[in-house]
């Protein structure tokens, strides 16, 4: 009996031991003048940020943090306040990094990996570009040539990083994070919609699929590159035809989905309103200039009956709830996003496209490029 309580304290000490020393990857370094606050350690997983822990600050502003090694390149950040510091892990590497309190964000020096050196220097041209839209926009140029100087910037910013990061490496955890930045909340590469932009998710997707097959990040990247391919290859369906077993109780698709409280909005409950059904997504870059212009639409003729009815593809949650808070019009998100039944039904083949439905409840048109659509609008008015 002695015998075996021996064995099995053995079995269950090794066991634990074995814990302890799983492969990890660590996180060190030292942040300046930040005593007292809290430094966080969180994961950028797919489904959004996710706190993997945290240290309260001393003066010495030294702090070390450990996590499992990855199956394949994952992405991590440190955050102070409302500043992060973004990095990759590839394995057991250690990550070094000095930072100030004062400009934590991009005055801080990495070590551990040349990803970790191309992602802050991607963090910095972003936010140079960044800095050049807010001048842009304060300038007071008239819309349509602050509009032009904005897509000359953003081309110019894609072109360089394409060049230099995406297409120089896209078998790097880099190339990887340069598809994702954003601008004004909204992704500057458009996986959906524009056929140059789902190049350099291709690329990206195949020597990601090459080395890590399995990975979640390989699988979504190559879901999105099978859509955006689709999309950019199906000509605009200029006509909208109904399927007959949809319309023999109504004169529309109903859509029934959930707003940012989680309350149920049905197109058929908006009959005896003139309804701009927009389907869209927050996270493209030209979401906010069209937004700004259904505003002054809404503003304009919601008092005479228009109702807008703004469906997400969004993937993150999260973005678009943050998006769409200070919209006053009726805000939807499809969690099918892209793989969206209402997509192929309304037979939608790029974001963004409209549509207007009469007070009949009867969808009245399709609005084009040339769809002069405040015409459109007060002629069902």
């Amino acid at each position: 009996m002695r015998r075996n309580t021996y064995l099995l304290m053995a079995l269950l000490s090794a066991g634990l031991m074995a814990c302890h020393n799983e492969p990890a990857f660590k996180v060190e370094g030292t942040v300046s003048g930040a005593a007292d606050k809290m430094l966080y350690l969180e994961h950028t997983s797919l489904e959004g940020i996710v706190k993997v822990d945290s240290v309260k600050l001393d003066e010495s502003g030294t702090f070390h943090f450990s996590g499992a090694r990855p199956d394949s390149p994952d992405f991590y950040r440190l955050r102070l306040d409302n500043q992060v510091i973004n990095f990759s892990v590839d394995s057991t590497e250690t990550v070094t990094v000095k930072a100030d309190n004062s400009g934590f964000a991009t005055a801080y020096q990495v070590e551990g990996s040349e990803n970790n050196q191309k992602i802050k220097e991607l963090v910095l041209l972003q936010a140079n570009l960044q800095e050049q839209v807010n001048k842009l926009g304060q300038s007071g140029l008239p819309a349509g040539v602050a509009q032009d100087s904005l897509f000359s910037l953003v081309n110019a910013y894609k072109d360089q990083v394409k060049r230099n990061y995406i297409f120089a490496a896209p078998n790097k955890a880099y190339a990887y994070f340069a598809l994702f930045q954003q601008l004004n909340g909204y992704m500057i590469f458009d996986p959906l919609t524009s056929k140059e932009d789902v190049k350099c998710f291709a690329a990206v997707a195949t020597s990601l699929n090459n080395l890590y097959p399995h990975a979640d990040r390989s699988r979504n990247l190559y879901n999105m590159v099978i859509k955006g391919m689709k999309n950019t290859r199906t000509p605009q369906v200029k006509d909208v035809t109904l399927p007959a077993d949809k319309i023999q109780e109504a004169s529309i698709i109903d859509i029934e989905l959930k707003d940012l409280n989680g309350k149920t909005h049905r197109l058929t409950d908006l009959k005896g309103k003139v309804v701009l059904i927009d389907f869209t997504a927050y996270s493209s870059a030209a979401s906010g200039a069209r937004n700004l212009a259904l505003r002054e639409l809404y503003n304009k003729y919601a008092s005479q009956g228009l109702v807008i009815y703004q469906i997400s593809l969004d993937a993150d949650e999260h973005f678009w709830k943050t998006a769409a808070d200070n919209l006053p019009w009726i805000c939807v998100r499809d969690p099918q996003g892209p793989y969206s039944t209402y997509l192929n039904l309304y037979g939608v083949t790029q974001l963004p496209t409209a549509f207007l439905v009469n007070r009949n409840n009867e969808l009245s048109l399709r609005v084009g490029e040339k769809t002069n659509m405040e015409e459109a609008i007060k002629n069902l008015l």
